[in-house]
């Protein structure tokens, strides 16, 4: 059984991250997606709390298993579940160019391998640069999805001046901002209620 591990802060979920996921199960024949979401991510402040992202998370991904990750770093996360076996460990493109700056790089691609979601126009060079450097780049494993131009900081902007959204969120993460006091209509988006 072949696991996928989708990782990140999901601050909010997006289109951008169903459709990753999506993809990924159909590229790479996964068995099961894990997604975790990032108690407090290593590599970025986050204000939203989060139980609010981890019920965004369930929102975004009703068919995955969704649990909070309460380890900062991914090798960590990877030490601290051998049973999951080998899995593919999901990131975009972009993240795989800043590879080399991640705790322990090469540990990382020995616990699981890297499943590296790439769209056109994405610069190949900057991912070749980092696959000459890492001792096992047979494990890093590309699929590709079209562009969904969505940030989930943008997102939140928005979400505060009251922007409408629901192009680039599922309607199910919507529902979830506005039904738990996240989302006040006119008066924005406010995590921390």
């Amino acid at each position: 059984m072949t696991t996928g591990i989708f990782g990140g802060a999901f601050d909010p979920p997006h289109r951008g991250h169903v459709e990753l996921a999506r993809r990924a199960k159909q590229e790479l024949g996964l068995d099961r997606l894990l997604v975790l979401v990032a108690d407090d991510p290593g590599h970025k402040h986050v204000e939203t709390p989060s139980d609010i992202r981890l019920q965004l998370a369930r929102a975004a991904f009703p068919d995955d298993e969704v649990l909070l990750d309460d380890h900062a770093r991914t090798v960590d996360t990877l030490r601290a579940h051998p049973e999951w076996d080998d899995p593919v460990f999901l990131v975009g493109a972009d993240q795989l160019a800043g590879f080399l700056a991640w705790k322990e790089p090469d540990e990382v691609l020995r616990l699981a391998r890297l499943g590296v979601a790439t769209r056109p126009g994405f610069p190949r060079e900057a991912l070749q640069a980092v696959l000459e450097r890492v001792e096992r780049p047979e494990r890093v494993l590309f699929f590709e999805i079209e562009p969904t131009p969505v940030a989930s900081r943008d997102l939140r902007a928005r979400l505060e001046r009251g922007e409408d959204v629901g192009a680039e969120v599922p309607s199910a993460v919507l529902e979830t901002i506005r039904s738990g006091g996240f989302y006040r209509p006119g008066g924005g988006y406010n995590p921390a209620a």
